[in-house]
Order: structure tokens, then sequence, then C-alpha cells
């Protein structure tokens, strides 16, 4: 412990020696910090506005991933932390110091208490891309963690937000990295328009592209129907599902007939390491990937207890409205996710376009139908493999991985570019302007 307390030490002296050169202001200087209503919130599914909470503070972008749906008249009674383009949102409780720059893809949303909102004020001399990436950064990550507080959950006060120094580096240098982040932000985007193009390219071979459901005001059906499908609501029986059953049943396949369920439990009791990497239901990303985050063993959640390998599919029985699925990428395998989750070994289909098809809105609206419960309405693991699947040809099947896989890598190449902006100002505050100027160079 000692040792571990000098190494810190020794950080902080390196740091605050490289800082001390350059000229600074306080994020309280050039823009206004505030954070959202307190207390309980009123979900509204039929509301655009969302929630924005510390789980979508972070991987540098906002998103609307597991947000729920704000009430508007929630939204239009706290305007003070109603969200803008290039905002920055920063978590300031449990996971203080995660941080994200705010874009026009989560708007309309507003933040809750553990969120602290930077707006910008007109002619701050900071551009949003540079301050994102210096928060990001060794400094801006080591002086928050530093001044955060709290036995049990630790927690940075609006103030100290307020009090973050930022070094005042020249336009040009801002600017430079500013553009690195905005070419990330591009490649984010084009890896969801690939991702789209790959749900379209499934619709399409489903028949679904186009279908325009029957809505009868009435219908009727059998009890004997209903007895022997153990349900008696009415939005399970109408022509729309119906139908659409119909269309995905023709080939008599099931999620179980093509990707068993994988049971390959893990215990934290049993496991010798000090950490291990575990995904939970909030780091499903809205993409079809999922991040993973290490866990001290000794504070294991209870719900950690399955293992995944490479080219697995994970999918949320919890709000599966919410299209939360994921596959596993090579470097995740081996680690643990929830319990929350189904684990799916795609044996006879191809992870990806098993992926695209959980993930279509239709098919979610479907798994939505057999939840069960309110407050977190859930699909059974059993109804959820009873789900039907028609058999996908070998040209959709190639096309469909392509797009996917075009979609993963853009993302990858813009999570390169983002950890270049960080180097940059870690570069620049510690080397000189010009030598971050000269690395950037080089991308």
């Amino acid at each position: 412990m000692r040792f571990e307390a000098e190494f810190f030490w020794k950080r902080y002296l390196h740091e605050a020696s490289a800082l001390s050169k350059w000229p600074q202001k306080l994020v309280g200087d050039f823009a206004n910090v505030t954070d959202g209503p307190h207390g309980y919130h009123v979900v509204d599914e039929s509301s655009p506005v969302v929630m924005l909470t510390a789980k979508n503070a972070k991987d540098w972008f906002s998103d609307r991933d597991s947000a729920d749906p704000l009430a508007l008249f929630v939204h239009d009674a706290n305007q003070r932390s109603s969200l803008a383009e290039n905002d920055v949102i920063l978590s300031t409780r449990g996971t203080v110091g995660f941080c994200a720059l705010v874009t026009r893809e989560v708007l309309p949303a507003n933040i809750d208490q553990d969120v602290a909102r930077i707006s910008f004020r007109p002619g701050a001399g900071f551009l949003p891309g540079f301050v994102i990436a210096y928060l990001n950064s060794s400094f801006g990550q080591d002086h928050m963690l530093r001044f955060a507080s709290g036995m049990v959950q630790q927690g940075l006060s609006l103030q100290k937000v307020r009090e973050i120094p930022v070094p005042i580096l020249s336009d040009n240098f801002q600017r430079g990295v500013s553009d690195i982040v905005n070419a990330a932000l591009a490649k984010r985007r084009g890896a969801v328009v690939a991702q789209a193009a790959a749900e379209q390219s499934l619709l399409r071979a489903l028949g679904l592209e186009d279908w325009q459901p029957p809505e009868p005001l009435t219908y009727t059906r059998r009890a004997s129907e209903a007895l022997a499908a153990e349900r008696f609501d009415s939005e399970y029986f109408s022509p729309r599902v119906s139908q659409l059953l119909s269309k995905l049943s023709a080939d008599g396949l099931t999620i179980r007939d093509v990707a068993p369920v994988r049971h390959d439990s893990f215990g934290a009791a049993k496991h010798t390491g000090e950490t291990f990497d575990y995904i939970e239901i909030s780091g499903v990303r809205s993409d079809g990937t999922a991040t993973s985050e290490a866990t001290l063993t000794d504070e294991a959640p209870s719900r950690a207890s399955q293992l995944v390998r490479t080219g697995d599919i994970i999918t949320s029985t919890v709000r599966p409205i919410r299209r939360l699925s994921a596959i596993i990428a090579p470097e995740q395998d081996g680690h643990v996710c929830s319990s929350g989750f189904v684990v799916l070994n795609p044996a006879y289909i191809a992870p990806e376009v098993l992926l695209t098809y959980l993930r279509l809105p239709i098919i979610c609206e479907l798994m939505d139908l057999h939840t069960s419960a309110s407050l977190y309405p859930a699909i059974s693991e059993r109804d959820l493999l009873k789900l039907p699947i028609p058999r996908i040809t070998d040209k959709v099947a190639t096309q469909i991985i392509t797009e996917v896989r075009q979609a993963h890598a853009a993302r990858q190449q813009a999570q390169v570019l983002l950890a270049k902006a960080k180097r940059a100002v870690e570069v620049a505050i510690e080397e000189s302007e010009s030598a971050a100027l000269s690395y950037l160079k080089e991308i």
C-alpha cells in the first residue's frame, strides 16, 4: 500500500509540474456547470426526450443506449439541464470522470443528478473537441479522481467540476485535436450507416422491408388457441403478430436450432485473479458491441455469473424492446457477463446475421410481447429460444457479414483516432505544442 501511494504521489508531482508550464483557466471561468433534477423522474415511453445518466456519459460521445424516456413536463421544467449539441456531460457519482461530448443524435435529452452539464459560453476560448480530449487524458482523469470524495461511493461536487483546470493551448493546436475528434465521430456515424444497411438487407431478405401489417379494429381467437399459447393478452393474438410469426416460421427453425445457449458458469469465489473483465447490460452499445469493465474480484456483482467466448451473441432478457444484443469480440474471449443476458452460441448461423436479426426492431417488438413484470419487463430464456427464425441464404448472409464487419471496423478506427487525440494533448502538456502537432501529422 505504501508503494502504491508513493507511485501516485510521484505521478501527481510529475503532472503538476508539467501543467504548471501552461496558463490555465478553470472550467467555471468559460462554461456553465449544472446537474439535472434530483429525485424520482417520471418515465413516459411516448416521449422523444431521454434522461441521460452516468452510464451514458462515457466513451467520448454520449448515447441514448438504455436511457429512459423522460416525461415532457419534467424536461420542460428543467431547461437548465436540457442538453445542446457540443455540451460536455460528466459523471459525478460512482464512475467519476466518465465524460462525453453531446452529439445531435442523442437529442432531445436531459440529465439526472449524477451528471454535470458543461455548456460553453460564447467566446469561451476553448473548443469542445479539445476539452473532451483533455478531460479524457491522464491529466484530466487524474485530477478528477484525486478530488473525488466519499466513503462508499466516490463523488465529485459541481464546485469541484467548476474548479477543473484546463491549460490554455493555441487555437491552432485546439483545432488540430478537434479535427481528430470530429473525424472519429464521422467514423462512428459511418458505423451506424453500415449497421443500418445490414438491417435493411436482412429485412429485404425476410420480405419485411415494406411490409404493411393488417391493423383491424377488432379480431377474435378461439379459446383453445389462447389456452395452447398460455396467453390471454389481445396484442399477442393480433393479426399483425400472427402474420409476422407465419412469415418467420416458414422454415420451422427457432433460435435454439441455430444458436444453442452457452451455460459456461463463472464463480468469483473460485477466481484466482484480483480482477476480471465484466460486461453488464449498460455496456451494450447501439452498434451491437459491448464494453467490458475491469472489476475487482472481491467486489464482483452477484449477477456476474457467465463466461462468454469469441463470436457469442449476448442478448438482454430485460427490456428487449431496447435492442440490447451484442457480439463478443476476440479480445473479450473469457470475459464475464451478467446473468441478465442469454448467451447464444451461433453454431449454425453466422454471428453477424444472428446479431442483426435479434436487433431488428420488429423482432425486438416480438420479444417484448413475451415479457412479464411491469417495472423490469423481461423475456424468459425459454421464450427467447422458441422465437422463430427463417433460413438465410448464403448470398444474403455474406452481404450482412460484410456490412456488420464494416461497421465494427469503422468503430475501431474511431477508437484509434480518439486515442491519438488524447495522447496529443498529453504530449503538448509534457513536451511542447510543436511536438504534439508533429505527432498529429503522423496520423
